[in-house]
């Protein structure tokens, strides 16, 4: 039996960065979306680089605000 999870079928573009935003998409991915992350060139999100704490050489709030994400 397979169990489908509230949004298993909504497709999301991820166009944010710092908190508000992936915070609103990193629910939407825990919800059961597919998130597609998209960063900006040359750096990313800024989001990487706030911290620490750090986990090799990214900020622990954005892994975490980023999981279940595609990118």
């Amino acid at each position: 039996m397979t169990t489908d999870s509230a949004l298993s079928d909504v497709l999301v573009l991820d166009l944010t960065q710092i908190m508000a935003g992936p915070f609103c998409t990193m629910v939407l991915a825990d919800m059961g979306a597919d998130v597609i992350k998209v960063e900006k060139p040359n750096g990313g999100d800024d989001n990487r680089r706030m911290g620490p704490p750090f986990i090799k050489e990214w900020s622990a709030g954005f892994l975490a605000l980023n999981r279940n994400k595609r990118s």
